[in-house]
Formats: C-alpha cells, structure tokens, sequence
C-alpha cells in the first residue's frame, strides 16, 4: 500500500511539473512532432553510458509513467517497452492514441520509474522525437514480441519516438539525488 500511496504522490508531481505550459500547436498534430535533426542538439555531459543506465533502470522497474499535457491539463500514463537502437532510446506507442497526440504537440515530458523496493525512483525529463524509420520500428518490434500482435512496421500507427535532450534524476529515501545527460 505504502508504495501505491507514493507511485500517486510522485505522479502527483509529475503533472504538477507539466501543467506550467499549455500546448501552442497548431495544424495537423501528427506533423508538430518534431523530427528535424536540429532536437538532436550535442551536450558534451551526456555519455552513452547514462543512456544504457536510464534505460537499464526502466527496464528493471518494468512499468513506468509517462506525464503529457493537452491544453493544461495533464496526463500520466502507463508504459512498459524502451529500447535503444542507433543510439537513441526509444519508446513506443500507437498514433491513433491521445497520448501520441499530446506527444505530437508538445514533446516535452517526464518519466517516473520505481523500482520494486518502492524506496528508488528515476524521473527523466526531455523532448520526444518521432521516428518513422520503418528500420527502427522492425528493430524494435524484432525485441519486443508481443507487440507484434498489436503493431506492424507499415502500418501507419506504430510510433517510436526518441529522447533529446534527456536528464535523468536518480532519486532514494536513504541518499542524495544524482543527475546524469544523456
């Protein structure tokens, strides 16, 4: 219980985070998402290895939470899969999702991950990039199985999307918080 109590309390400021900018997009939301290369701006603290840390971290929680907006009101939703492949890490979703769109106008997000102990949590932050690379997309259904009776490469709703600019907080009851780029 004491765990659910505090998974509710750090969504809670989660969306207490996102709620300080309502989306300015405007036209067809699928194409707002960014997918220049110009959110792949270079910050010399970031290493690869933070982005294997972040994603091996999530993929020990199992479940994590992604916060969007729509307007100003924000959402918090469940995800399970993240994969790096080419050097970015990636998550997935379908574009026929409401999480998808408010993804498409406004990329910004936060991530909260728990793991089991309930006494360490990640929470990352950074812009979602879409990827349409049908490469990418079978690269990633190829190491996520069950996802393939959901989703197909070509089938025009599978979204994969990147992290620019991402920061990641390693957070514990019992110790100082570290930040890492990636």
């Amino acid at each position: 219980m004491k765990k659910i109590i505090f998974a509710f309390a750090m969504l809670f400021s989660i969306t207490a985070y996102t709620q300080n900018k309502p989306s300015q997009a405007t036209g067809n939301e699928q194409e707002t998402v960014a997918q220049t290369d110009a959110a792949d701006t270079f910050n010399p603290q970031t290493k690869p290895e933070n982005m294997k840390e972040v994603q091996a971290y999530l993929k020990e929680c199992g479940a994590f939470f992604i916060a969007t907006t729509d307007g100003d009101q924000p959402h918090v939703r469940a995800f399970g899969v993240s994969e790096i492949i080419n050097g970015r890490l990636y998550i997935m979703t379908g574009k026929v999702k409401d999480v998808y769109k408010q993804m498409a106008a406004n990329g910004k997000f936060e991530i909260c991950a728990m793991k089991k102990s309930g006494s360490e949590w990640m929470r990352v932050t950074g812009t979602l990039v879409n990827d349409d690379d049908l490469a990418v997309k079978e690269e990633f259904l190829n190491r996520n199985e069950s996802l393939k009776s959901m989703y197909k490469v070509d089938d025009d709703n599978m979204a994969v999307l990147y992290i620019t600019n991402g920061t990641a907080r390693f957070c514990s009851f019992s110790g100082p918080e570290r930040k890492v780029n990636f």
